[in-house]
């Protein structure tokens, strides 16, 4: 059955993460999105997404057997309902479009949905509809995709180096881990291939350290936190998700936070997450284009794909930034801080397109991934998209 992952309103409601990327593209837990999808159906799925992203995301645009909302996260039950659903059926949850069989091309989807049959699933789901959903949902997820590897594989045996809490430790093959502290009692631990969790950490779950990733001396992880391919990390981090290709070598405290790709946080750069009032937060929302009430008592950081810090940055309480942004000097820069946006407190000046093609090929050959035309048009149309933003 042909089933399409359609961003919908999320893309966004999403933003700065989704700048550069489908919705299904985002990882919470173990996987991304998508990749969560393609396990509980057994087959590959698809993805609908902005015209700008189609090409290097491989979008689906024709008319499919069943579009299902991309920010939904599968489960068993589910899946069965969505891949049990008939022509002209449309299925909600409370007042969200969650999957259309068959998900319309060409024409208004409005009018498409009026036609159809409305169902509704009374059953409980996880949902990202906000960035903050990422860090929320984490543990659940963490949970949920860490069953998926220990049935599929068995993990190799934790050097007797380390000290060991609990039984929900799992390492895969050419995955380093010494002289470090790792409790599973509080959720489980997962060290894929090729990651590096160097001497002195102290870890205590939930927590995925993905691909070839690195936790550098002493760095203290409070879960649940997932640290996705190739990132470097050190200092404290706490119930936070860095998507992968990220940096944050060096002391300083992240916590309830989200980290796009390619990003770079200098040497002791801290974030806050909890108001002195203890009030809930505020957080830009490119939806409304406005501050709006998160409902959250804790919110550190969001950062779009390629953005970067200079050291002793300060990040207040729910500040997002978007992508290619670069923020130096002393002081708490702005709430909100737009792509392309180069400078701090003192103030900001535009980030040039071309410079940032430079920049980001090089940063990417690092891991020997190469800047193809696909993303340079994606960053000539973010770079158009959130002009007005920087005015």
């Amino acid at each position: 059955m042909g089933i399409v992952l359609f961003d919908g309103v999320a893309h966004q409601q999403l933003l700065p993460l989704t700048y550069t990327k489908p919705v299904a593209a985002l990882r919470v837990g173990i996987f991304t999105i998508q990749e969560k999808w393609n396990h509980y159906l057994g087959a590959d799925t698809s993805i609908r997404t902005k015209d700008y992203l189609t090409e290097k995301f491989k979008g689906n645009n024709v008319k499919t057997e069943i579009g299902v909302f991309a920010g939904l996260l599968p489960d068993e039950d589910i899946v069965d309902t969505i891949n049990n659903l008939e022509e002209n059926q449309l299925l909600m949850h409370n007042d969200q479009v969650i999957a259309i069989c068959p998900l319309p091309a060409g024409e208004d989807m409005n009018d498409a949905l009026a036609k159809m049959t409305v169902l509704k699933y009374a059953g409980d789901l996880n949902i990202i509809n906000r960035p903050w959903d990422i860090f929320k949902l984490n543990g659940e997820e963490l949970e949920k995709d860490f069953k998926i590897v220990i049935a599929e594989k068995e993990s190799e045996e934790i050097d007797a180096s380390n000290t060991i809490l609990g039984k929900r430790v799992f390492i895969e093959k050419g995955a380093k881990v010494t002289c470090s502290i790792l409790n599973s009692t509080t959720g489980p631990i997962f060290i894929a291939k090729n990651a590096e969790v160097m001497e002195g950490c102290m870890i205590r779950g939930g927590f995925a350290l993905l691909e070839s990733a690195v936790l550098k001396m002493g760095t203290k992880i409070y879960g649940p936190t997932t640290i996705g391919p190739f990132c470097k990390v050190g200092g404290e981090v706490g119930n936070s998700v860095m998507q992968g290709y990220s940096n944050k070598g060096h002391d300083g405290y992240m916590g309830n936070s989200v980290i796009g790709e390619w990003c770079n946080l200098g040497a002791d750069t801290n974030t806050s997450n909890l108001k002195n009032n203890y009030g809930n937060v505020k957080v830009w929302s490119y939806k409304e284009e406005a501050l709006i009430d998160s409902e959250e008592q804790f919110c550190g950081l969001i950062m779009g794909d390629h953005s970067k810090c200079g050291i002793n940055t300060m990040f207040n309480t729910g500040t997002v930034v978007g992508a290619y942004a670069n923020i130096y000097g002393g002081g708490f820069p702005d709430k909100h801080i737009p792509s392309f946006s180069w400078g701090g407190s003192d103030g900001f000046t535009t980030y040039k397109l071309e410079k940032s093609y430079e920049v980001a090929k090089q940063v990417m050959a690092r891991r020997n991934i190469e800047l193809i035309a696909a993303d340079k048009e994606i960053l000539k149309t973010v770079f158009e998209n959130t002009e007005k933003f920087r005015e």
